[in-house]
């Protein structure tokens, strides 16, 4: 009998030890991980000095400071001594950081300027949230709920922290429409920003793409683009990478593989903590056989320079323009607790044949970031013999052409940059947006004139200014104390030819203003003219 009431019993707490057993057993495993700094249980780490020095700052510092402002400062401090691409991403500026690579963001779709303390609207995005509601171009906006935006002086990063925001948000307008207050209720919702400035036929069977950056959309977008250029014909290609600071590696390796054909390697990524990854072609691509050039200046980076790199190194393209930027390096995003976030550069990326495009940055940041400056001052962009070549960092196509590391993608034909007047006059117009403001101006007043014009290539061909549009463009240019020196009939005509792209901007956005652009653009003839060899 007492055998069986002490297996009852048995019985009775088994489940509970059980239980018991097993929330052990969790706090055990949790403990020993070694993913989580601090909670390793065979750990003996204490807290570090940083975090011991913010927490003595915190409770005994002798005026009230922020502890998050402080941590960031630690954090920025710490990542200046790494490389120039690791960056710490407040959380208040996250969400703008992410929809730059995401292709889109949550807003009211609208593209505004500041002119005399007066948020002006230069463009309403055709089918988004502001369209829909009734803004049109050339309305002031003048308050966003009970935010006054007019005569304030406000800052353009704060519009957009008011104008953007969470998605299906209803926002209360009041606007200037001529000389009468509407007010008009806007709902934000996702306002998408295509990374194709510009896709159309340039010459004779030639196509031209624009691609201003990557983002998660990239490829798509590219896909879509090329498919129509084939579809009316093309045979040869321009690719304009100018200006494009890279983005989301695998869009770029994804286009890389519609131009080379087989599994050849596109690139492949290495770090210390890092494995090696290769990224090679897996599909037949759309463009393997056809004539290709690429474009590339100072400001073409990261991505763009992982793309170029494997069509130069496969002697697949011709690189035209001037030297990249030089930078490859790897971040990985990882977030934060507080919900910041840590772009960490975890690896380097290397062409096909080893190349690694990185330029040094052992100097320190301010020197890096002041390279480019120096390729100006220095004459490289002006003269290809100044370009230096680390003769250690010698690498050979698979044809057995001669190619550099190092120090970013070195062009197959070198053009200048347009540095003499006409370039100075129209950088400085262009600097202080005077061709835009005028092209703004100009479409609110002769709306009937411009509406006789239903593409670019009609504007282009049809569309001039007046003398007295002259006279107007001198007196604004002139109102920001921009005086043209010289002005010559070649100045004149570069100036106009700026300012006529600009108006296209207006009527045909990025499409319209590089189909009038392109016309002029020196480095367009030399690809033009390498495609009809």
């Amino acid at each position: 009998m007492s055998e069986l009431t002490n297996r009852k019993k048995i019985q009775v707490w088994t489940p509970l030890l059980f239980s018991i057993a097993l929330a052990i057993g969790m706090l055990l495993g949790y403990k020993m991980r070694d993913d989580i700094p601090g909670r390793n249980f065979f750990s003996s780490e204490k807290p570090g000095s940083v975090q011991e020095i913010l927490t003595l700052i915190q409770k005994k510092y002798v005026d009230k400071v922020s502890a998050n402002e402080l941590a960031d400062t630690a954090i920025t401090a710490i990542l200046a001594k790494l490389d120039p691409h690791s960056v710490y991403i407040p959380a208040d500026e996250l969400q703008s950081a992410n929809d730059d690579l995401a292709g889109g963001y949550s807003g009211i779709g609208v593209e505004f300027e500041m002119i005399n303390d007066t948020i002006n609207i230069v463009h309403v995005m055709p089918d988004g949230p502001s369209f829909k509601a009734g803004i049109k171009t050339g309305d002031k906006l003048i308050k966003a709920n009970d935010s006054v935006l007019a005569g304030v002086k406000i800052s353009y990063k704060r519009i957009k922290k008011i104008l953007r925001g969470k998605d299906a948000v209803t926002i209360q307008l009041e606007v200037l429409r001529g000389s009468t207050a509407q007010k008009i209720a806007v709902t934000r919702g996702i306002v998408k920003v295509s990374t194709i400035d510009a896709a159309y036929i340039i010459a004779d069977s030639t196509g031209y793409i624009r691609l201003n950056k990557f983002t998660q959309v990239s490829y798509r977008e590219f896909m879509q683009a090329l498919e129509a250029l084939q579809a009316k014909g093309i045979s040869k290609l321009i690719l304009d990478l100018r200006g494009n600071g890279g983005g989301v590696l695998d869009e770029a390796t994804a286009i890389a593989d519609e131009f080379l054909d087989g599994d050849k390697l596109i690139t492949y990524t290495e770090g210390e903590n890092f494995a090696k990854k290769e990224y090679r072609c897996k599909r037949p691509g759309l463009f393997e056989k056809g004539k290709l050039v690429v474009l590339a200046d100072e400001s073409s980076a990261s991505a763009s320079e992982v793309l170029m790199g494997a069509l130069q190194d496969w002697d697949r393209a011709t690189i035209i323009g001037r030297r990249s930027f030089g930078k490859g390096l790897v971040q990985e995003q990882y977030s934060l607790k507080d919900g910041s976030a840590l772009r960490l550069t975890v690896a380097r990326y290397y062409t096909p044949v080893g190349r690694s495009i990185q330029r040094p940055y052992d100097a320190g940041q301010a020197a890096y970031y002041h390279e480019i400056a120096n390729r100006f001052y220095n004459g490289e962009v002006v003269h290809a013999d100044s370009l230096k070549f680390d003769s250690s960092l010698l690498f050979k196509t698979v044809q057995g052409r001669k190619v550099f590391g190092g120090g970013g993608i070195y062009p197959d034909v070198f053009v200048p940059a347009d540095t003499n007047i006409y370039g100075a006059v129209c950088s400085k117009m262009y600097a202080k947006n005077i061709t835009g403001l005028f092209a703004y101006k100009y479409q609110l007043t002769n709306s009937d004139k411009l509406s006789r014009y239903t593409s670019p290539a009609t504007f282009a061909t049809g569309f001039s200014f007046t003398e007295t549009d002259w006279q107007q463009l001198l007196l604004m240019t002139a109102k920001d104390s921009i005086q043209p020196a010289n002005i010559t009939a070649a100045v004149k005509d570069r100036v106009l030819n700026c300012t006529k792209a600009a108006l296209a901007r207006q009527l045909w956005r990025n499409q319209g203003y590089y189909e009038i652009a392109n016309r002029n653009d020196k480095v367009i003839k030399k690809a033009l003219e390498i495609l009809a060899q």
